[in-house]
């Protein structure tokens, strides 16, 4: 603890001397190079997991209020109770069995390398003694600084400690859009005056809690926080804290849930989807992270059983970083301080298939691949070499694992699990591994290839067959918006389809040209019309409901499309925003018209 304490008191001296520098220079830490930018970057871009915990005086309630058990961190907000009424939760929480040394090393045996609690949520409640607010845990029976303790056990295990803040306050008075229910609010909102009162909370969690890896800004999107405030915000965190990350929520460009910045007012480091993986990658360079639950809700719900299987979480993992991005995943505290079981379970669990294979999750980069029918893959240079991870989901019981369109000589084969070699060759259209019949692990089992040189993949061309048929599949779509493609536990489909302006699309060469009717491969819970659209030509087509998103049905769209002449052609598959309701899409066949 002497250490700790000493780190702590060294990183505040050496925080005060950035603010006198800044004060004198004030930098713009905006422009800086990106060498620079990487540098900073860099343990963040190895790290690939990370804890998000979402922890205050919401948990007292537990969700539930008049009968409704749906609420959750957005308790104040959903509920609209008075803002005086809703302090009183403060007098309940009292998490005496909170222990900061269990909780990090829950973190760290799942594999996670950093974590991110909310220092402060939308409620304004600060999980801090602040100086500058009696409403926060000072206000509570539980006298200790949850931070501090966090902070302490996260540098004696190596993890690196992160936290979370709210822009938006729906307690302050002077946060520029008050709700009527804030009924101890009085006066005229003044925003200079909150960004003050903001600004020296901030500095109370950069100047006491030792060296943050992350600043973690939420709470940006409403009228009263505008692009020159976060640049001005940006700026003033990294005077204190040069070497700090700031996502991208400091700024106004945020497009939605999607999380990427858009035009040309950017603010932060890395973009953040949220409860979603993105379909592809962004490039090197573009740093990205998508936070996720576990069930429905961030905050603790004790209604909210819904778990996400280990299965899907290890595999949101895989993805995320075969996209070249990073996966937060969140557990929601009782008042009591308590992770839910059903968390700590499934962060064991986590952690034993990390304990195979974490070497081709940290420090990987994206895939090489457009798609891969059976899982996913991860990079690592390695000098002159490259190594491919293949995170294969659903494993081939024939013992035969192709590698589609690899054109690099494959200098070994091997299972992570065991080590075991593998005996391979080149075939036609790429390269074949010989595997077990059985796979390792039945979440995902990680083949090693190392290979000369950097990737040289050519994909695979969709083409024509003898019977002049085109199909389609879910894993060859090209897919723009937060849709994803889903493999593995018998699933081979785009979904995720929510946002109706998500688009899929596939390019294919047609020898035979001629008119051919549209057949979709689908599932739905409810009817919602589509078009497919090539050549200039339309179709309309409506997803009938199928009972579930895992219940396929054939579908022929109404009409024909002609494809006049060989060639190459792209189809696109578009929501009809208007009619649009969400649906898994397996594949679309083009099938010649009876003459």
């Amino acid at each position: 603890m002497k250490a700790n304490f000493l780190r702590l008191a060294l990183t505040a001296v050496a925080c005060l001397q950035g603010v006198f520098h800044a004060a004198e220079s004030a930098p713009d830490f905006l422009h800086e190079t990106p060498a620079q930018r990487d540098a900073r970057m860099a343990w963040f871009n190895e790290a690939r997991f990370g804890l998000f915990i979402h922890w205050g005086v919401y948990s007292v309630p537990a969700g539930a209020w008049n009968g409704k058990t749906n609420y959750g961190e957005w308790f104040l907000e959903e509920t609209r109770m008075p803002v005086s009424q809703y302090e009183k939760f403060a007098r309940q929480f009292n998490p005496v069995k909170f222990n900061a040394t269990a909780w990090v090393k829950a973190a760290k045996q799942a594999g996670m390398k950093y974590i991110v609690i909310t220092s402060k949520h939308h409620d304004g409640f600060a999980m801090f003694r602040s100086r500058l607010s009696d409403w926060g845990i000072k206000s509570t029976p539980f006298q200790r600084d949850p931070l501090w303790e966090l902070a302490n056990a996260c540098a004696a295990e190596g993890l690196h400690f992160c936290l979370y803040y709210s822009i938006m306050d729906w307690h302050h008075p002077d946060w520029g859009q008050r709700r009527p229910w804030n009924d101890l609010a009085t006066g005229t909102p003044d925003m200079d005056r909150y960004v003050n009162y903001m600004k020296g909370q901030l500095q109370e969690l950069l100047m006491r809690y030792g060296p943050i890896g992350i600043l973690w800004f939420d709470g940006e999107w409403e009228k009263p926080w505008t692009h020159e405030r976060g640049v001005d915000l940006y700026n003033f965190v990294r005077q204190i804290q040069p070497a700090i990350i700031i996502n991208n929520r400091v700024g106004k460009a945020r497009a939605g849930m999607a999380g990427m910045d858009q035009g040309s007012e950017r603010v932060g480091d890395y973009g953040t989807p949220e409860q979603s993986i993105p379909a592809r990658g962004f490039g090197p360079g573009v740093y990205w992270e998508s936070c996720m639950t576990m069930n429905n809700h961030w905050g603790y719900n004790r209604a909210d059983q819904h778990w996400k299987s280990t299965a899907t979480l290890v595999r949101n993992l895989i993805d995320c970083a075969s996209k070249g991005g990073n996966y937060l995943l969140n557990v929601g505290p009782t008042s009591e301080g308590l992770i839910p079981d059903a968390s700590l379970e499934r962060l064991r669990q986590i952690g034993d298939w990390m304990k195979v294979n974490s070497v081709a999750i940290y420090g990987t980069s994206a895939s090489p691949f457009p798609r891969l029918g059976w899982g996913r893959c991860t990079t690592k240079a390695a000098g002159a070499e490259t190594i491919l991870y293949l995170h294969v989901f659903d494993w081939p019981t024939n013992g035969v694992l192709g590698v589609p369109g690899l054109r690099n000589f494959v200098k070994s084969a091997r299972l992570l699990a065991g080590n075991k070699s593998l005996p391979f060759r080149s075939a036609p259209g790429g390269v074949v591994v010989a595997v077990p019949s059985k796979a390792p692990d039945a979440i995902s089992s990680t083949v090693e290839l190392t290979i000369e040189g950097r990737p040289d993949v050519v994909a695979a061309a969709l083409e024509q067959q003898p019977d002049g048929s085109v199909t389609l599949p879910a894993s060859e779509a090209d897919l723009q918006g937060t849709l994803q493609y889903e493999v593995g536990g018998g699933k081979d489909n785009i979904g995720y389809w929510t946002n109706p302006h998500d688009t899929a699309s596939w390019t294919f060469t047609a020898a035979h040209p001629g008119k051919f009717k549209v057949v979709a491969t689908l599932a739905a819970t409810a009817s919602g019309k589509f078009d497919v659209v090539v050549a200039d030509q339309k179709l309309s087509g409506a997803a009938p409901a199928t009972g579930s998103y895992t219940q396929f049905q054939e579908v022929e769209l109404p009409g024909e499309l002609e494809l006049a002449k060989a060639g190459e052609f792209t189809l696109v598959v578009k929501p009809v925003a208007a009619d649009w309701q969400p649906m898994n899409l397996k594949s679309l066949r083009l099938q010649p018209a009876v003459k």
